[in-house]
């Protein structure tokens, strides 16, 4: 405040510091401007006026001149609060939550864009509030092309968590990286015997599911073994492989106690590998082969790339790395 009460203002600062009010707003705003530079001797002298009079800008006028209002949007395509789904949204939610924190923004979880009778969401709707927010990040197994092309050609700011193919242009995304994943534990098995290896899951559909079916073609043709893709467990028993990579961790459940109610021995006559956390409700206490996806570090870096695709109007693409599980359900088969 001045002498009279008055708010100090960007123009008090440069009077005091001598310099010009655009010096000011870039020494705040941490930015440079076309071909403006400034001196660290004027830096300083600017920041040792703020310090001595405690001038802090006015959140208003800062969000007119960045344009921005400092609110992180979220879309989820599925319900992430339900018990059910819980498990597996939360470490994501939290690694969210904790970066937009420590950027000194707010979230938005977007709720209001109902869906239909056996549909799912669609951010674009009459209810859409999706531009409130400077940026929004995407959750959901499969999210819908043509909300992701509208996004790109409306030049919507957003995220993808997970890896998405093209949809009339390349998509901003951190995912996690299954291809490496899954054939580092098909090459495991091939080390420890496995010659027949059997993959069960869907395969398509969601990018995620095509990455891990990828992955265990690659591995199981470099190991030089043979394998078969079931998209259910039916014939499992019967199709001789002694080891199985379960696409979802609730079907490795029910294959592990399908294959003890037959009389066979997990890991003895069969291994099982569990490929990711659950995505469905399933109680268990096996402890399975396989890997971790590193969910909270996604829900972190979607929030650091979302700040890129503000700053810069960039396109990042990045995929993390799944740190494997040794597990008790993966053996030399008898």
């Amino acid at each position: 405040m001045t002498a009279s009460g008055r708010r100090l203002t960007q123009q008090d600062i440069a009077r005091m510091a001598g310099v010009s009010q655009t010096t000011v707003s870039l020494v705040l705003n941490g930015r440079a401007e076309g071909e403006v530079r400034i001196s660290p001797e004027t830096r300083d002298r600017v920041l040792q006026v703020i310090r001595e009079t405690g001038y802090v800008a006015d959140p208003a006028a800062r969000r007119l001149v960045e344009r921005r209002n400092r609110i992180y949007g979220v879309f989820t395509y599925e319900a992430v609060f339900p018990a059910e789904s819980a498990d597996f949204y939360h470490p994501f939610l939290v690694g969210i939550e904790e970066c937009v924190e420590e950027a000194g923004c707010d979230l938005l979880l977007f709720t209001s864009a109902k869906a239909q009778q056996g549909e799912r969401r669609r951010i674009f709707s009459a209810e859409s509030r999706i531009r409130l927010a400077d940026g929004c990040i995407l959750l959901g197994r499969t999210i819908d092309r043509e909300d992701l092309s509208r996004l790109l050609s409306e030049g919507i700011p957003f995220v993808s968590v997970g890896r998405r193919d093209d949809a009339g242009g390349p998509v901003p995304y951190v995912g996690a990286d299954y291809p490496p994943a899954v054939r580092a534990l098909v090459e495991r098995a091939a080390a420890l015997g496995h010659r027949r290896m059997a993959y069960v899951g869907a395969g398509q559909g969601p990018e995620s599911y095509a990455d891990r079916l990828r992955g265990f073609a690659e591995g199981v043709a470099a190991a030089g073994a043979e394998g078969l893709h079931l998209t259910t467990a039916d014939g499992l028993f019967d199709c001789g492989a002694t080891v199985v990579f379960a696409e979802e961790l609730a079907d490795g459940v029910a294959i592990a106690e399908a294959a003890r109610a037959s009389g066979l021995d997990v890991p003895r006559d069969l291994s099982i590998v569990a490929l990711g956390a659950p995505t469905r409700p399933v109680s268990t206490d096996i402890d399975f082969a396989g890997f971790r996806i590193p969910r909270r570090e996604m829900g972190r870096r979607a929030v650091e790339l979302l700040t890129h695709v503000l700053e810069r109007g960039d396109v990042p693409q990045e995929l993390l790395v799944c740190e494997l599980v040794e597990g008790s359900t993966l053996a030399s088969p008898a």
